[in-house]
């Protein structure tokens, strides 16, 4: 074969491995970036490598570092931004709603966790929420973006049957809708002007039986932290999002001539500590910790002038003079330096954290702060064996409330997914082990 056939065939092959992305390319093609229930996670715990992922403010500087790659990225979350369970998470909520309208979501679906603290909470900073059925003007029954000649509209379904007002016997405030028809033909409209996208916290059995056969991109319940794999049954692309805001889910969509997902390609976002904290957020992040600092110092005060009599905790020094050889080991591991590495964070004021970091935090005689109560500091012999004041007062000879304490029922109070993903007590109480693990 002479040279410049050569040059021919090779320049052909090259061509043929190219076409593929040369069809995507020219093709009509629609970027997304989604997220859905970070469920009340402002930030992530950093008690270990695995577990610190996501958190607002990487989120943030992720979505912009997306739009400056693809200015047309369409940006949507299926909502659960918020959780009710102790008094710090109203002022989370507060604080994650005000990111959001930093972040800019072009679509947020409502759930029932977001309205924990009222229809006027959650409206108060303007996000682009959407709840299809929730009934009234409060809500938008759907949103239309447009980038360039396409259009997505999104819809965000409600589930009736999982109210809390429902579930409680108690009359909805608000009417919730299950009209499936009109869903039907408020989706069958938006399709011929371009995409259609449903948010629902239904699973994908429970999904069909809403008109999906109208519905381009499903988006269904939050899988907990990892995002599910995509699947397209037939017309439709199933998405599940990940829960606690630690990833995010890049989808570029290949379009037909009239507007259906021909192909599509999607990415999972991780976001380690290496992802930069987004610098238009950092003030308030601080005035988030100032207002959880402040919070905190009120309820130390209270805490003291509520305090009476003596603490059935005792610390670690007065264990010591019994226990010296439990107390020597206890004093090379994690355990005993625990509070100083929330300090290292500036985390030593956040109950979420100093829960796990001391000895019977709020609890009767339990930790309170640095000054009043610096000999509970640390994850200490009654983290695990429980307040040793009456077994220290009668020498021995009663035991502490914890005595026949089963480790990985103990260590799992702190150790939960969310704090320690990787805990597996066989490999982890070698580091602590001071005694014989029944």
């Amino acid at each position: 074969m002479s040279l410049r056939k050569k040059i021919k065939f090779k320049l052909t092959l090259v061509l043929f491995a190219l076409l593929p992305q040369l069809a995507w390319a020219q093709g009509n093609q629609v970027d997304i970036v989604y997220s859905g229930n970070i469920d009340g996670e402002l930030e992530p715990c950093g008690c270990s490598v695995e577990g610190d992922l996501g958190g607002v403010l990487r989120q943030s500087s992720s979505i912009k570092k997306l739009r400056q790659q693809k200015p047309d990225l369409i940006a949507l979350s299926s909502g659960g931004l918020i959780v009710s369970m102790v008094p710090q998470d109203k002022l989370t909520a507060e604080y994650i709603l005000k990111a959001y309208s930093v972040l800019n979501f072009d679509a947020v679906g409502l759930q029932w966790n977001d309205l924990a603290y009222g229809d006027d909470f959650v409206l108060e900073n303007k996000l682009n929420w959407v709840s299809t059925n929730r009934g009234g003007e409060t809500f938008s029954a759907q949103r239309t973006v447009t980038r360039g000649d396409q259009k997505l509209s999104f819809f965000s379904w409600l589930d009736p049957a999982s109210s809390p007002q429902m579930a409680m016997q108690i009359e909805q405030n608000g009417q919730v809708e299950n009209d499936i028809d009109a869903l039907t033909d408020s989706l069958r409209q938006a399709q011929k002007n371009g995409l259609t996208v449903l948010s629902t916290t239904l699973t994908l059995e429970q999904a069909k039986a809403l008109p999906l056969q109208y519905v381009d991109i499903l988006l269904i319940r939050a899988a907990y932290e990892v995002f599910g794999e995509p699947q397209l049954i037939d017309n439709t692309l199933v998405l599940q999002p990940g829960s606690r805001g630690m990833r995010l889910g890049q989808l570029s969509l290949s379009l037909t001539d009239d507007g259906r997902i021909a192909d599509f390609k999607h990415e999972v976002i991780s976001m380690p500590a290496t992802v930069d904290d987004d610098p238009e957020l950092l003030s308030w992040y601080e005035e988030y910790n100032n207002k959880v600092k402040q919070a905190y110092l009120k309820r130390v005060e209270l805490r003291k002038s509520l305090e009476t009599g003596q603490s059935p905790y005792v610390g670690e020094q007065v264990c010591k003079t019994c226990h010296q050889e439990e107390h020597e080991i206890w004093s090379e591991t994690l355990h005993s330096n625990a509070f100083a590495k929330l300090e290292q964070v500036n985390k030593a004021f956040d109950p979420a954290c100093i829960k796990c970091h001391t000895v019977g935090f709020e609890k009767p005689g339990g930790f309170i702060d640095f000054d009043a109560t610096q000999h509970l500091m640390n994850v200490q012999c009654e983290s695990c064996h429980g307040a040793g004041r009456v077994h220290v007062e009668s020498t021995g000879f009663e035991l502490t409330k914890n005595h026949d304490w089963q480790p990985e029922q103990i260590c799992r109070q702190c150790h939960v997914q969310k704090h320690s993903p990787s805990f597996d007590l066989k490999s982890y109480w070698p580091r602590i082990k001071h005694s014989v693990m029944k």
